[in-house]
């Protein structure tokens, strides 16, 4: 009688072993055609820490650059206000040319909102803020830059339009106490006079050749050359503006002050560089800030929507945070 291996696990042991042999690889070979779950970035212990501490780090890094600034920007609102309130109190003029707290008050508005948007964006990690807070970082800065290559370029037109306001606030010199505190401060600091040259001073009323008065076809005493021990005169600039440069080189500075500001700017290049890495490196740091913020906000939010995440569904959320969006998947 034949031998014939009954079924179960009797077969796997009388069976012949070179037959058996195939079933024993048939697991290695259907291995490969099974899908493996996809691993989530997150699922990785170094890269997970690695993203948490790189999100937290320009979280706080950007709330703290929009804080400070958003602080600042209150400041120099605040220091407007009150310098317009106390301007108010002896303005003569309808006019605002030149007034430091107008421009202070401007530069404090733009500085309080931005900065605001800021805030609220890297704190509520919301997309649509840090992108505008973004752009128009962006835009602010590309402004600069433009306004920057146009008055060097059309560096002659730039001077004239100088020369042109200054002529303007010299007509009410003594009526403007913020443009006289103002000019009276460049002439003094830079020794120069007027905008243009000293004859400036001939299109203010009370400087003016044919006007009546004791101040006529004279300069201020700013103009005057004096050292600083000699007690001021404020009539050292008497009948000058009628005088040829020569004759009156020794009495007052004769330069202009737009001329003498540019030579400055010139011989202190260094200093200048300063100042406009001052201004333009802050708001391209927030730029940076915000452009490195946006990508890993952005980079936890596609861990949030993958269905192999960590957090895989929505589904295993509760009612109350049916609306708490991708801040649910940010690290706690």
């Amino acid at each position: 009688m034949g031998y014939l291996p009954r079924r179960g696990c009797a077969a796997a042991v009388w069976s012949d072993p070179s037959r058996a042999e195939p079933s024993r690889a048939e697991p290695s070979r259907a291995e490969p055609s099974r899908a493996e779950p996809r691993m989530p970035r997150r699922a990785s212990g170094e890269v997970w820490l690695c993203d948490r501490f790189s999100y937290l780090c320009l979280k706080f890094t950007l709330i703290t650059y929009s804080t400070l600034f958003w602080l600042i920007g209150g400041l120099v609102l605040s220091v407007g206000i009150y310098a317009e309130v106390e301007r108010q109190k002896y303005k003569t003029l309808e006019s605002a040319f030149l007034a430091p707290a107008i421009i202070l008050i401007l530069l404090g508005i733009v500085m309080f909102i931005v900065s605001f948007i800021g805030v609220l964006a890297s704190l509520r990690d919301n997309l649509s803020l840090l992108k505008g807070f973004m752009f128009i970082l962006v835009i602010c800065l590309v402004i600069e830059l433009i306004g920057g290559v146009v008055a060097l370029i059309f560096r002659n037109q730039t001077i004239d339009f100088l020369n042109d306001n200054i002529r303007r606030g010299i007509k009410n010199y003594y009526d403007d106490l913020d443009f006289k505190n103002i000019m009276d401060f460049f002439q003094e600091q830079f020794k120069c006079c007027g905008g243009e040259d000293y004859k400036d001073w001939g299109k203010n009323q009370y400087h003016d050749c044919q006007s009546p008065g004791p101040l006529a076809c004279g300069v201020p005493y700013t103009c005057c050359i004096r050292n600083k021990t000699d007690v001021i005169n404020t009539m050292c600039g008497y009948r000058t503006i009628n005088q040829e440069r020569l004759s009156v080189r020794d009495v007052i500075y004769i330069r202009g002050c737009t001329n003498a500001v540019l030579i400055w700017f010139t011989d202190n290049y260094t200093i200048m560089a300063g100042v406009l890495l001052g201004i333009l490196l802050p708001q391209f740091l927030g730029v940076l800030l915000s452009l490195l913020y946006v990508s890993r906000v952005e980079d936890f939010i596609y861990d949030c929507s993958d269905p192999d995440g960590l957090l895989q569904s929505s589904q295993k959320r509760g009612p109350e945070s049916a609306g708490a969006g991708c801040c649910m998947c940010y690290p706690a």
